[in-house]
């Protein structure tokens, strides 16, 4: 039994690499501006910036596969879609006692930018990141 190393693998190019970095630094900075604004009164403008951000990580991880960036796209991805779910979830109690509905959310909120900037750390020391 013998292994075949005469595959080569593929190993992304510095330009890719940078790329990807670019475009998770920029994906970071609209997540954090989301996070950091729900904590601001009238701050809430965070959405409109959580959707391209959003949608920035869904186009372009694809261009990320077999690279530590991958990681990444995961991670904000989820970031997104388990802090959205857990919002609408709290909502009717928001809607119906403010004051444990704002508790609900600042922890939610809390925790999105713990996510947030543990990623953004993580990137920028060039790790891949957990589930």
């Amino acid at each position: 039994m013998s292994q075949d190393f005469t595959t080569p693998t593929e190993v992304p190019s510095l330009e890719k690499l940078q790329s990807l970095n670019t475009v998770g630094t920029i994906s970071y900075v609209l997540h954090l501006i989301v996070a950091v604004s729900a904590f601001i009164p009238g701050g809430q403008f965070g959405v409109t910036l959580l959707l391209v951000a959003l949608i920035l990580d869904m186009v372009k991880r694809d261009d990320a596969v077999g690279t530590w960036h991958a990681s990444h796209f995961r991670w904000r991805i989820r970031s997104v879609v388990i802090a959205g779910v857990a919002y609408l979830v709290t909502m009717p109690l928001f809607l119906l006692l403010y004051f444990p509905g704002a508790i609900a959310w600042a922890l939610i909120s809390v925790w999105f930018l713990y996510r947030i900037i543990t990623g953004f750390i993580a990137m920028n020391k060039g790790q891949e990141i957990g589930a």
